[in-house]
């Protein structure tokens, strides 16, 4: 299926210094070309948008905005809250905020009543003067969030704007906004729904020469077809499926992630419908079309075209690789087009990656010696860690390993905190001046280099090739998110009363090469002599599923006041991991998921989805009660 004019050389505007300067001048160089594809319900059931209809939706809003207000807006701040069936609605109000000089903050759309208190805490940090949405949603999510007595907020359903169509008003547009490289663009925030949120401050300068680099890691040119269903408010999906299309000029079709969840297949068709060249997602995603994707589906898909095939965002498996391999070569789909990559928010995407059309990086190295920060590479065995490699940096970009305690550079066998440089990395968190001083201005101790991104991965150097290893924070990562063990934490508390307040550790362990979420939680002491592990399991199975979007594997009933503790009283998620791993610590009851159940999120979906399921969950919460 024919898409751009793949005759015309790949587009390389020079003079496009910003996003903006970009999309004016693609929209009347190639106004009729297809810049994005939405595909609803992640079907062959597209609704489009050329790069002229594009410019004239975003520069409606963008006078919409302007209009709404007689002072300059340059710099204001706009929440974007649109569902995930709405991608176009999303896009064209991104660009609209970046021609008003209004700084974009893609928000997770609510999925209930739990999520709501994210936006408002978004809403107070971004201290945001608009936000944007769909009309149709607009005035249930005002009743949600309530009123906020020292925000003048005003609220846009940008769907009900008419597109501007006068070529005059495109150039006073461009005119009136004074847009540079290093104006705001978005804030990217990275938390979650408590404590402190932390938006990432990325400029048009940002987002440039991150594009830049992925063009040239990604070796793309004008007959490359990008397919994605990541969230578009996600920094994989925002940089990767709709600001790396508008740079190179090319196509992007797209598709809800409830989607692709709920049929992974769908994804997989579309790469075969519209022959796309690159494409990609979590390791979690390629797990989830080796379970859920049938031998008759398959002999539907013609996969050749897969040149890249991305993956990152959380630890990248082998067995996956392997798996997905040996099942989809038959598709077309080539070992090669497997692409290994390491990036996060504050770096504005990309930081490192192989090269196109090599095999992955693996290696083999001394379980032991990584424990202790040692890397020794040795053949594949017993007591191995086996490791993918994440690549190289490109253009500007580098990396430097150090040691966390000294902050100098480790030696090169030795593990070590990951630290970033470049053009592509942010400008620190919006209004937290000492936190991003921490992270984004660290200096060498003995060289004085710098400044640096400290990313908060462990990892090493390998003949140039980038190891992750772990994390020196508690953070965590499942199924491609973020998650704060504090909120995980607070969720559990709460979703009984036998549950101790401030009395719980979210950590999590290797299964099978697989990270999982642990949870050791102190119980009341009335609830000891009664308590109902399998009935309570489910209960905290359920809370944080429903708002974190995270299946837990393991729970371990604690005995009130055993949690281990620093000698000021704050949990040692580390010691109680230790401790859990070694069978030491002081338990009422443990539970553990059954050997043969599923882990992938579609399976989980369909369990929590199912009425039975809430049924029993319910019928042994009212026995729990009556006990």
């Amino acid at each position: 299926m024919s898409l751009v004019d793949v005759t015309s050389p790949l587009i390389s505007c020079a003079d496009c210094a910003t996003v903006v300067d970009l999309l004016y001048w693609r929209s009347q160089t190639y106004p009729q070309n297809t810049a994005y594809i939405f595909l609803k319900n992640g079907e062959l059931d597209p609704v489009s948008l050329t790069y002229q209809q594009l410019w004239q939706q975003a520069g409606a809003i963008a006078h919409h905005l302007q209009s709404l207000s007689p002072d300059n807006l340059l710099g204001e701040r706009a929440l974007l809250i649109y569902n995930y069936e709405s991608g176009l609605d999303f896009i064209v109000a991104f660009y609209g905020c970046l021609l008003a000089g209004v700084v974009a903050v893609p928000c997770h759309p609510p999925r209930h009543q739990q999520d709501v208190p994210d936006l408002q805490t978004r809403l107070v940090s971004a201290q945001a003067r608009f936000v944007l949405m769909e009309q149709s949603s607009l005035v249930r999510l005002k009743n949600q969030l309530g009123e906020f007595p020292d925000q003048a907020l005003c609220w846009v359903g940008t769907d009900a704007i008419a597109p501007q169509t006068s070529p005059l008003e495109s150039q006073q547009l461009l005119q009136q906004s004074k847009i540079t490289p290093e104006t705001l663009a978005f804030l990217q925030y990275t938390s979650g729904s408590t404590g402190i949120p932390k938006g990432v401050q990325v400029t048009h300068g940002c987002i440039r020469s991150n594009q830049r680099m992925l063009e040239v890691a990604f070796s793309s040119d004008a007959q490359t077809i990008s397919v994605g269903w990541l969230p578009l408010f996600h920094d994989m999906g925002l940089i990767g499926n709709v600001l790396q299309p508008l740079h190179l000029g090319i196509p992007s079709i797209l598709m809800s992630p409830i989607a692709f969840v709920q049929k992974p297949f769908r994804w997989l068709q579309a790469i075969s419908h519209y022959q796309a060249t690159t494409s990609g997602g979590p390791n979690f995603a390629y797990d989830l079309l080796c379970r859920h994707v049938t031998a008759a589906q398959r002999q539907t898909l013609d996969l050749s075209s897969w040149q890249l095939a991305f993956t990152g965002a959380e630890p990248i498996r082998p067995a996956t690789l392997d798996q997905f391999v040996a099942m989809y070569q038959e598709c077309g789909f080539r070992p090669t087009a497997f692409y290994p990559c390491y990036g996060m928010a504050e770096a504005t995407l990309f930081i490192s990656g192989g090269v196109k059309t090599e095999l992955p990086v693996i290696g083999h190295f001394d379980e032991a010696a990584l424990k202790e920060n040692r890397v020794v590479p040795i053949m594949i065995q017993e007591q191995s860690r086996t490791l993918v490699g994440c690549g190289r940096t490109w253009l500007d970009g580098e990396i430097v390993i150090v040691d966390p305690k000294t902050q100098t550079r480790c030696e090169g066998d030795r593990v070590g905190e990951i630290w970033v440089a470049g053009s592509g990395v942010g400008r620190g968190y919006w209004n937290l001046l000492e936190e991003s001083d921490r992270t984004f201005q660290a200096f060498l101790q003995d060289t004085g280099e710098g400044p640096f991104l400290r990313t908060g991965d462990l990892g090493f150097l390998l003949e140039g090739e980038l190891f992750i290893t772990g994390r020196l924070k508690d953070l965590l990562i499942f199924w491609g998110f973020n998650h704060y063990p504090q909120h995980l934490e607070q969720t559990v508390e709460q979703c009984h009363a036998i549950f101790r307040a401030n009395g719980g550790a979210a950590f999590a362990i290797s299964v099978e090469g697989e990270e999982r979420l642990v949870i050791a939680q102190e119980v009341e002491r009335r609830a000891r002599k009664n308590l109902d592990v399998e009935g309570m399991a489910e209960v905290i199975r359920w809370a944080v599923f429903q708002k974190h979007f995270v299946d837990v594997y393991a729970i371990a009933f604690l005995k009130p006041g055993s949690l281990p503790r620093t000698s000021s009283g704050k949990v040692q998620r580390s010691a109680c991991k230790a401790q859990f791993l070694e069978g030491s610590l002081a338990v009422l009851g443990e539970w553990r998921s059954p050997p043969d159940s599923s882990t992938d999120v579609t399976s989980l979906l369909e369990k929590y989805l199912n009425p039975m399921t809430h049924l029993k969950r319910l019928l042994r919460l009212v026995w729990s009660n009556i006990r």
